[in-house]
Parts: C-alpha cells; sequence; structure tokens
C-alpha cells in the first residue's frame, strides 16, 4: 500500500492527505464521495487511484438525463421481440458491468442525479447486489465499490443529497490547493511561462472577491497561460505583454466567474480589476520627503 501512494503522489500533484485516505477507504471496502468546488482535482484522484489498483473503471457522467434504466441497462426490443426476455439479450448498463466485474462504478457531479435514479444505488449500496426485472439478481462482485464526486450544493443545475445516500457512503471534503501546488498544475499542464505565478494569483483572486459568488477553479490560470503563450505567437510579441494577458485573462475567466445576484458589474469589469491589481500593481514610491503617503479619506482632516 505503500508504494501505491507513493506512485500516486508522482502523478496527482499534493493531495496526500486525500490520497491516504481514499486508499484507506477502498482498502476498507467502503463507498467513498468526494466532494467540493470545481477544478481540486476530484476526478483526477479518483482516476489514478482506479488506475493504480488495476481495477476496473466504469465512468458514469451524472445529469438530469440518468435514468434507472441508462444506469442499469435494459432488453434489446429488437432481439426481444425475435428471441423473448432471454439474459443473453440484456445490454448491461455501467452498473451492472461493475456489479459483475467487481470494479469501481466512479460517478460525476453525483448531485445532478434524478432522485428516483439515486434510489437505486441506496439499493446496491446496503444489499451489494440489485434485481432487475426479468433478468433476476445481479450480485456484487469482490472489488465492486461506488465512488462518487459531486461539487457543493450552491453550484448551478444541484441539487440536496439525501441522507440515505450519505448514510452510506464516506464523505471526503476537498478544497482548493494551495498556490504552491496551483502552479506546479499549471506549468504541468500548460507549460512553462513567466506569468504563472500571476495566473494563479489572479485566479485565486477571483475566489475572495466580494463581489464574485463562485471564483475560478485552476482550470482558468491553466487556460489564461495556455491563451497568453499563444496569443503571443499570434500578436508577434511576448506572453507577457500587458494586451496578450489581459485579453487572456478576459477569455479564459469570464465565463468561471459567477457574479452575486444584486451586483451591477460585469464579469469584465471584475477580471480587468483583478488583472490591473495583479499585472499592474501600483509602484512603491520614495516616501522620505512625503511622496506616495496614503492622503486621508474624503471629509477627514489632516494635522
Amino acid at each position: 500500500m505503500h508504494e501505491l501512494i507513493s506512485r500516486l503522489s508522482g502523478s496527482v500533484v499534493g493531495r496526500r492527505r486525500e490520497i491516504d485516505l481514499v486508499v484507506a477507504a477502498l482498502a476498507a471496502d467502503r463507498h467513498i464521495l468526494l466532494e467540493g468546488p470545481p477544478g481540486t482535482g476530484k476526478s483526477t484522484l479518483l482516476r489514478e487511484v482506479a488506475n493504480e489498483l488495476g481495477v476496473g473503471f466504469e465512468f458514469v457522467e451524472g445529469n438530469a438525463e440518468l435514468t434507472p434504466a441508462r444506469l442499469i441497462g435494459h432488453f434489446d426490443p429488437a432481439r426481444v421481440l425475435a428471441e423473448g426476455y432471454d439474459p443473453e439479450v440484456f445490454v448491461d448498463g455501467p452498473l451492472v458491468r461493475s456489479l459483475r466485474n467487481g470494479s469501481l462504478l466512479y460517478i460525476e457531479e453525483l448531485n445532478r442525479v434524478p432522485e428516483e435514479t439515486l434510489n437505486v444505488l441506496v439499493t446496491t449500496m446496503s444489499e451489494r447486489e440489485i434485481h432487475v426485472p426479468r433478468l433476476g439478481r445481479v450480485g456484487a462482485g469482490d472489488g465492486f465499490r461506488l465512488v462518487a464526486a459531486m461539487n457543493p450544493f450552491d453550484a448551478v443545475g444541484t441539487a440536496r443529497i439525501s441522507s440515505a445516500i450519505y448514510d452510506r457512503m464516506c464523505r471526503l471534503a476537498v478544497g482548493y490547493q494551495d498556490d504552491g501546488d496551483e502552479r506546479a498544475i499549471v506549468e504541468r499542464r500548460a507549460g512553462a511561462s513567466p506569468i504563472v505565478e500571476r495566473a494563479v494569483e489572479l485566479v485565486r483572486r477571483t475566489r475572495s472577491h466580494p463581489d464574485v459568488r463562485m471564483g475560478s477553479s485552476v482550470r482558468g490560470a491553466i487556460d489564461l497561460v495556455a491563451m497568453a503563450n499563444t496569443l503571443a505567437d499570434v500578436r508577434s510579441t511576448s506572453a507577457d505583454s500587458p494586451d496578450v494577458t489581459l485579453d487572456a485573462a478576459l477569455v479564459a475567466l469570464t465565463g468561471r466567474v459567477r457574479v452575486r445576484e444584486g451586483c451591477s458589474r460585469s464579469p469584465e469589469e471584475i477580471v480587468t480589476e483583478l488583472w490591473r491589481a495583479v499585472f499592474e500593481p501600483t509602484p512603491v514610491t520614495d516616501s522620505s520627503d512625503g511622496a506616495g503617503k496614503a492622503g486621508a479619506p474624503t471629509g477627514a482632516t489632516t494635522t
């Protein structure tokens, strides 16, 4: 197990605590849910764990279209007419495949899945089997576990997960990584660039801006750097040129920033403000002769 964790630490930037906990949960034959903001590496971590474990991995994208039939499987209508409801004409869905093969069933965006489909998972996690009409019982092979990831409840399009789901899964909260880890991720994904540090700082500032309800993930910094590198070639200039970095920031971040309700400012105005603070900081001047001293607030007096 120590060798597994070492390999994972080499393929996943940071996240040592999360790696330990996910590996331990799966080794204990537990189902596990990773919950956190978009772009925090939840899917990457789970995929790498499955890859290093060498087990099967059934991927399911959680959305409103994920019906129980799509998750479980269905009888082929054409073959049913010719052969009847024979087990051989049943088309396995990802849940039945993972049960038969004893593999991991990974559901992304769990809290976007319709409630009737989640109810199927409740039964499967409790009984480690499923009963399909006209097919019969499908039991779980050794190694079957449900691993899932989801964004916080207040993200657009999400719904609350019932206590029945939480009661059958271990939950791990995943937050944003520190700036050093995010810089390493950007360099790994977008390549070396003179603006990596400032791109990461700009993205991190979107998460604490008072007019922003939800800021950008590290994907915004990756796109900012990649855009700046290619835009610099298009314009025959450097990647850290002001016109390049501003346009790259606007393209990469304005779609990712969610402005608070009631705020009259646009994402473009907020990103431009943050870009100026990071890429064009106010120079510090020598205040020995009084220059550079902060002026009194409006209406105040000085002595």
